[in-house]
């Protein structure tokens, strides 16, 4: 099976049990049961369930067992995607081709979109079928990435640093923890089920940083040199909020540079893994040269 072929199942897949685990329109309150789906079922990439399945795949784990996992993951990258559209943060209205939730709804809603979200990743975990020991293990790992020390810290810093210049050492500390903490949560909770070593868990930690900084760094030349039809999203948003971004702080050509090296950090990270790694590296290479 090609790492085309395999994406795409598992992205059916996670697709399935989001649908699953998500609250029907017929059940009340009925306006936020139909924005939460709106947010989440609305075709995105769905890099971190991918995350979750390879790294699973490296260690043979069954997929029935990362369903939960992987959904979890995918509810809080969401939720952190419709508060950070709101008015209050980014203030963007387009978000994977469509209007965003506080568009297509109201301010109020997507804050709730977001809340519950949140919520309902951490019960789905406290409720997978599997022992407590994982379950716990699960919890941790993601509640770690999605406080202050990870995801929401990060999200704070980008704010306090809008409208100056940081330092690449600050972008990179920022990026690691806003976009680079969910994308480690990601690994790690596809390698727990499989017992991984002290070692194995240290190198994947070492991958998924630069996975993380990568998958940013194409970000910001994205969002350069595309379009807003391309990216789903408005193009130039960086510019004019005057964000720090890698182009601005090094310059594109700099900037590529440095893209191509982490590209060959995530292989390097992977050799001792062999074929079993191929996922991961597919997906390594996707963030890396991805068009939107």
């Amino acid at each position: 099976m090609t790492s085309d072929t395999r994406f795409a199942h598992w992205r059916t897949r996670v697709d399935a049990a989001l649908d699953r685990t998500l609250p029907d329109t017929d059940q009340r309150p009925y306006r936020l049961h139909e924005a939460i789906r709106y947010a989440v079922l609305n075709g995105g990439k769905r890099i971190r369930p991918l995350l979750v399945y390879a790294t699973g795949a490296l260690f043979n784990i069954d997929e029935a067992l990362l369903d939960a996992p992987a959904c979890a993951i995918e509810l809080i990258h969401a939720y952190s995607l419709v508060h950070d559209d709101l008015p209050a943060m980014d203030d963007d209205d387009m978000r994977r081709g469509r209007p965003t939730v506080h568009i297509a709804f109201d301010e109020a809603t997507a804050i709730l979109v977001g809340d519950a979200l949140q919520s309902m990743a951490f019960d789905l975990l406290a409720n997978a079928a599997t022992d407590d020991a994982l379950k716990v293990a699960w919890l941790q790992t993601l509640a770690a990435a999605s406080g202050t020390a990870g995801m929401c810290g990060g999200q704070a810093l980008d704010i306090d640093a809008t409208g100056r210049m940081q330092s690449l050492s600050e972008l990179e500390h920022m990026h690691a923890l806003k976009t680079g903490a969910l994308i480690r949560a990601s690994v790690r909770m596809g390698a727990l089920p499989g017992k991984a070593s002290e070692d194995d868990l240290q190198q994947l930690d070492r991958f998924a940083l630069a996975l993380g900084l990568a998958f940013q760094l194409r970000d910001d030349i994205l969002d350069v040199e595309g379009n807003s039809e391309q990216l789903g999203k408005t193009a130039g948003k960086d510019a004019v909020q005057a964000k720090s971004t890698y182009p601005a702080l090094l310059g594109m050509s700099e900037a590529k540079q440095r893209l191509q090296e982490l590209a060959a950090v995530l292989q390097q990270c992977l050799k001792d893994y062999g074929p079993a790694a191929a996922a991961l590296r597919d997906l390594s290479h996707l963030a890396v040269y991805r068009t939107r």
